[in-house]
């Protein structure tokens, strides 16, 4: 497997995790911020939470864990829970906001 497909089954696995207050995937909402892949295949994934208060700030990074190391291929995988910049709802998808009535 190639980086690209490597990062297209991440992006993947990404839209099957969903905010619980926001019926949208955590991909579309805009709360993944950078999937990176080495040469050797390990990943780091930057995401962020709709708030620092956000009541899944305890589970929804280790789900991303989870269902991103269910992905043979993969060496070693970092996720880092970041807040700058902070999340708002410009950062969502064209769908995501046509979803939720923004647009």
């Amino acid at each position: 497997m190639n980086k690209q497909e490597l990062e297209e089954q991440i992006i993947s696995k990404l839209q099957t995790i969903y905010d619980p207050e926001i019926p949208v995937n955590i991909f579309e909402l805009g709360l993944i911020y950078a999937v990176r892949i080495d040469d050797e295949m390990n990943v780091e994934v930057d995401m962020t939470l709709t708030s620092p208060a956000c009541p899944v700030a305890e589970s929804l990074p280790p789900e991303v864990e989870m269902k991103i190391r269910s992905i043979p291929g993969i060496a070693d995988l970092k996720v880092n829970l970041i807040w700058n910049p902070q999340w708002d709802k410009d950062m969502m998808s064209e769908a995501a906001k046509l979803q939720l009535g923004f647009l």
